[in-house]
């Protein structure tokens, strides 16, 4: 029997991405100046406030206020309708220093065995059903919320647009698991006051409102998702049957930080495998890679990915965990849900992957360029799924002067352990 499956994300401009998006550029501030800074960054927004909170050990000294300025700037929160705007919003900084029992489980004499920042158990997941490596449904709702955010900025069409928006996705599956066809799309997105009201009737203007947006995701935002995705077979799942909910509320105008405090850390399901996978619970942003919660579970994904890329199964789940200022992982768990491709089981699978690939923190931290600045890109639209890139980033610093670094940005979604992966399973090449 078939079933369906849903996932949903949220846009740069959502109260608890604005979050996370000042949490990692806080990050990597830091780690631009001192990539040995030790980094666990909150962030809350509302109405005309952001305030941080956390703690930092770092030689570093940057200017939070204007930091966290630029990225509300950069997402599009530059109107004082929006009631929380770059320029004239209050930040307030409760950031102190790093506790030194935390740091003297971390820090070691040989920085090989650097501990683990802190106990709990970390997921990485991959599918075969995107050329991402991620579920679908989750797949395409970063897609339309990745598209929506192009058509806002290049500001041409759908010029009512502002930063907040929801999207979700639920995929109908066949009985052998396999996606047959896009069921639902819902899409909310935040909007201008674009209809004027008449003899007092708001609910008539709420309505045409709504219809115009309506018609605008079915006709410029869909055709535009479905242009930029390059899998004649994803493409094919869409159908003139999807039933659409856009804006359904009807009215969506007060919304951002303004509509709902946004909190770092709030959506780390939007951010790894949309419901499809374990999760340990742990947030990314605002942490540096120390934090095992962030570091273990990209190298998590990275395991999976390639273990799936290189054929050992066609879905796979990587549980690992740790004890806090303990450097080996306590325990390694994969999981193939009966799709595996060789002749191991999962526990021989689990085995191998603790020979091919070092999990200890300081191991993960190098082999995935983790003290580099690479992380205000992670924090919208998903940390996994996503494509590496080598970029030159500019940070300016008036206490220590400007800099440009070059980075290679979610280095775990490298393919780069396939041949060595398919040499340990004995998978031809």
């Amino acid at each position: 029997m078939g079933y369906l499956y849903t996932s949903e994300s949220v846009s740069e401009g959502h109260p608890d991405k604005v979050a996370d998006q000042i949490s990692d550029a806080i990050l990597d501030n830091l780690l631009a100046y001192d990539p040995n800074s030790k980094v666990a960054c909150e962030t809350l927004v509302t109405t005309g406030q952001v305030v941080l909170a956390g703690e930092v050990k770092s030689e570093a000294y940057i200017d939070l206020q204007e930091i966290a300025r630029k990225t509300i700037r950069r997402i599009g929160y530059t109107k004082s309708e929006y009631q929380f705007d770059a320029d004239s919003c209050g930040v307030f900084c409760a950031i102190h220093e790093q506790s030194g029992d935390i740091n003297q489980g971390v820090e070691r004499k040989d920085i090989e065995e650097q501990g683990a920042g802190d106990q709990g158990m970390m997921f990485g997941y991959a599918t075969t059903e995107t050329p991402a490596y991620i579920p679908l449904a989750l797949y395409l709702s970063h897609q339309i919320l990745m598209e929506l955010a192009e058509i806002r900025r290049e500001g041409k069409v759908m010029t009512y647009l502002r930063p907040d928006a929801k999207s979700q996705v639920t995929v109908e599956y066949n009985e052998n698991g396999t996606p047959k066809r896009i069921h639902t799309i819902v899409v909310s997105t935040q909007h201008d006051e674009f209809v004027p009201t008449t003899n007092g009737d708001i609910e008539a203007a709420d309505k045409k409102m709504r219809e115009t947006i309506e018609k605008d995701v079915k006709n410029i935002l869909i055709p535009r998702v479905l242009d930029k995705i390059g899998d004649d077979k994803i493409r094919a799942l869409f159908n003139p049957d999807i039933t659409y909910y856009v804006n359904p509320t009807g009215r969506f105008v007060i919304g951002g930080p303004h509509g709902d405090t946004g909190l770092t850390g709030r959506k780390i399901i939007v951010d790894t495998y949309g419901g499809k996978s374990g999760h340990g619970g742990g947030a990314f942003s605002g942490k540096d890679p120390s934090k095992v919660d962030r570091s273990a579970a990209y190298a998590a994904r990275h395991i999976a990915k390639n273990l799936v890329a290189a054929g050992v199964s066609d879905e796979l789940l990587v549980q690992v965990s740790y004890a806090i200022g303990i450097a080996k992982p306590l325990s390694i768990f994969v999981n193939t849900f009966g799709k595996k491709k060789v002749n191991f089981t999962d526990a021989e699978i689990a085995e191998k992957v603790g020979q091919i690939f070092d999990m200890r923190p300081y191991a993960i931290e190098q082999r995935l360029k983790l003290r580099n600045p690479i992380y205000e890109e992670t924090a919208a639209y998903g940390h996994m799924g996503r494509e590496p890139k080598i970029t030159v980033k500019p940070f300016e610093n008036r206490y220590a002067g400007n800099k440009k670094i070059e980075v290679e940005l979610f280095t775990w979604e490298k393919l780069d352990y396939v041949d060595r992966v398919k040499e340990a399973f004995g998978i031809e090449h």
